[in-house]
């Protein structure tokens, strides 16, 4: 019975883990100190178990487990909430309004720079989209330019501008 409850308690207190360093890291301090909290219950009660049960080779095995398993559930969950912003930056070789105007249509902020590439003139967009729709820009550029050159990255901060503005409107 301990070894399944041990089991149990880290399916639970891993994600917690997992979200409470995931929210310090995006500056979300309450959310992060709420989780921390409750890691410390579980862990301090998982410890109890641990140290007044026996120390079987099966126990540590189940612990380790459950740790991976809770791992990925923390990743999984982490995934699904997708928590701040993306800065996506998709370089292509030729000027495509019909590409921009349906990036815009969807509300994404583009900006667009001409570059020059090695063999020929670039086209680089610069996009700011919640994480949540990460996957709607992959999408977009892939129907209107599957060949482009797509570099993504976490934007941390920003103010001002019509980014700031279509990225919030749509947040809600």
């Amino acid at each position: 019975m301990d070894i399944l409850l041990i089991f149990l308690l880290q399916l639970i207190y891993v994600p917690i883990y997992t979200l409470r360093i995931i929210f310090l890291v995006k500056e979300k301090k309450f959310l992060a100190s709420i989780l921390g909290f409750i890691e410390a219950l579980i862990y301090v009660f998982g410890l109890a178990i641990i140290f007044t049960g026996e120390q079987s080779i099966w126990a540590m095995l189940v612990y380790a487990i459950g740790f991976a398993l809770g791992i990925a559930i923390g990743g999984y969950v982490e995934g699904k909430l997708a928590i701040g912003y993306t800065t996506i930056v998709a370089n292509i070789t030729n000027r495509n309004d019909d590409f921009i105007s349906t990036l815009r249509q969807e509300g994404f902020g583009v900006t667009l720079f001409v570059g020059e590439g090695k063999d020929s003139q670039r086209f680089q967009l610069e996009i700011l989209t919640l994480r949540s729709r990460e996957k709607e820009v992959f999408s977009i550029i892939q129907e209107y330019e599957p060949s482009a050159f797509l570099i993504s990255y976490e934007a941390r901060k920003f103010r001002g501008g019509y980014l700031a503005k279509s990225v919030k409107k749509h947040s809600i």
